[in-house]
């Protein structure tokens, strides 16, 4: 893995990060009905961890001579609540995945600091991810 290829890896993930940044405070809006309060609630305290996530991506990516990229990946359309959560947590799981596999690229390249940092950022949308299924476990269909 060149530095390079890992920046590039890196700059997808920020994408991702922005993506679900927008997609909470989206989704925190439309909620609607009775449980509107506490999903938009979950929705918006969500942002705080995602923002940190983005801001150690586009630091990282700066440190390794890259330019972070501002573009966001699409957000997807929900029409409910249901839609919602299952949008969030296909997110969650993908970022998991992104994630795990990053920290493997990281420790190819040699640079331990960040493999821990995505490990534990796995840790983090793993528990997202928990969360949500949680929610949705008896949601009415």
């Amino acid at each position: 893995m060149d530095k390079q290829t890992l920046t590039a890896h890196l700059n997808e993930d920020l994408a991702g990060e922005l993506s679900a940044i927008i997609q909470y405070l989206t989704y925190a809006a439309k909620a609607t009905g009775p449980y509107r309060p506490q999903l938009a609630q979950f929705f918006l305290a969500e942002v705080v961890d995602e923002q940190a996530h983005a801001q150690y991506l586009a630091n990282k990516i700066v440190a390794l001579g890259g330019e972070p990229t501002t573009e966001p990946r699409p957000v997807p359309p929900a029409k409910n609540n249901r839609e919602m959560l299952e949008a969030v947590l296909a997110a969650e799981r993908q970022a998991t995945k992104d994630y795990a596999e990053r920290a493997e690229q990281a420790d190819a390249f040699g640079d331990k600091g960040l493999a821990v940092q995505l490990e534990d950022m796995v840790r983090d949308e793993s528990g997202h991810s928990e969360e949500t299924e949680r929610i949705l476990r008896d949601w009415p269909v």
